[in-house]
């Protein structure tokens, strides 16, 4: 019996704790989401599986020397990770709807407006809630969610608030892959149904040259303007030259396939290691899970609204739905919108119109993610 006793008190299931016996089932949930709904599946089946092996008692994987730890100081710790999927995004980024009405720009830049009011709203709620402490750094790590960009999520709050990174991150991918259930009932609201039927004018072609000068005068201009966001903006625009310039195409082939794949496997894991249970469950990840979801809505909120302004200064017609693609969750965002406005008039094809917002939006999180770097650092 001392035998049997020492072999059962030698497993994990004598060492589990009930923190972990709740974080496995929500691991295998994200899987599951990942799988059988297609929400976001290339992050939350890495993501979930990582928090898996966090979870997994007396194991310590998720621990300095673990398999998981290690591939979070290599990656995630000096913001590697992200920089690198943001070279592969760059590459597969095109930038003409852009070009082609850069005016656009702007309903990418009010998208943005979801985070810092998330981030006030974390900080009032840090001071109304004794149970939920977050700093003015926490605060801001949280309100990048709203940018709707993982990467930017991740690299911010990596460096920001790194106890915080499971519960951001997961917020962050759940609520990008539940923008077509979020945005329309906010973009239907904010619009009337003559609104939604607005036609825009076709794009004008967009030259090569102004392709490939495009990303070099984007990396001089944040460089000089706010140079904490360089690394961000640096990593996209090399990635989107490379595709651009036409000389490389292995390289750029090379960034959109195997780098951006491999790195994804190797993100999703090391987030997956700060969802450990002790560092999950708690009240502050209830808040941010809030939080995010304030975020998403402000910012296409935020985005239509000024998209129905412009609209009525301007010109050219302008259908207000495409403020809501500013939100930088690339494709997804245009072809929400482009569904919303179908449903109104199925001769208004509005994907490269609310593309323009899209890949602005962005750029706009990560300068925002450089704005608060510079402040908070």
């Amino acid at each position: 019996m001392e035998i049997l006793a020492e072999i059962l008190q030698a497993t994990g299931l004598y060492h589990l704790s009930g923190g972990q016996a709740v974080m496995m089932p929500v691991c295998l949930l994200l899987i599951y989401l990942g799988i059988s709904k297609n929400f976001e599946p290339l992050l939350l089946i890495p993501i979930g599986f990582g928090g898996l092996l966090a979870n997994i008692p007396m194991a310590d994987i998720a621990g300095p020397e673990g398999f998981l730890g290690i591939l979070y100081d290599a990656g995630i710790r000096n913001g590697l990770f992200p920089l690198l999927i943001f070279v592969g995004v760059g590459a597969m980024t095109d930038f003409g709807p852009l070009l082609a009405n850069p005016k656009m720009a702007l309903l990418g830049a009010a998208a943005q407006f979801g985070i810092f009011t998330t981030l006030m709203g974390a900080l009032v709620l840090s001071n109304s809630a004794s149970f939920i402490d977050f700093s003015l750094r926490d605060a801001a790590a949280i309100g990048i969610i709203g940018g709707a960009d993982g990467p930017t999520a991740i690299f911010l709050s990596g460096k920001l608030a790194p106890d915080l990174l499971g519960a951001i991150a997961i917020a962050a991918y759940s609520y990008m892959a539940l923008v077509p259930i979020i945005q329309p009932p906010i973009m239907r609201a904010l619009t009337t149904p003559e609104e939604r039927e607005i036609k825009m004018v076709q794009l004008r072609p967009v030259k090569t040259i102004e392709r490939m000068v495009f990303p070099l005068l984007v990396l001089l201009a944040c460089s000089l303007l706010v140079p904490d966001a360089t690394p961000l903006v640096g990593a996209l625009m090399f990635g989107n030259l490379l595709n651009e310039c036409g000389a490389v195409d292995r390289l750029a082939n090379a960034a959109k396939g195997e780098l951006v794949n491999i790195v994804t496997i190797l993100l999703g894991l090391s987030v997956g290691s700060k969802l450990a249970a002790e560092k999950f469950l708690n009240a502050e990840t209830l808040g941010i899970l809030a939080l995010g979801l304030l975020a998403f809505a402000v910012g296409t909120a935020s985005g239509v609204l000024l998209a129905k302004l412009m609209n009525r200064i301007s010109r050219q017609p302008i259908n207000p739905l495409i403020g809501a693609a500013g939100v930088s969750a690339l494709p997804m965002a245009a072809r929400v919108v482009t569904r919303v406005g179908a449903e109104a008039n199925p001769q208004n094809i509005l994907l490269m119109h609310a593309m323009g917002p899209n890949v602005a939006g962005v750029l706009g999180s990560a300068v925002a993610a450089g704005v608060l770097l510079a402040l908070l650092k």
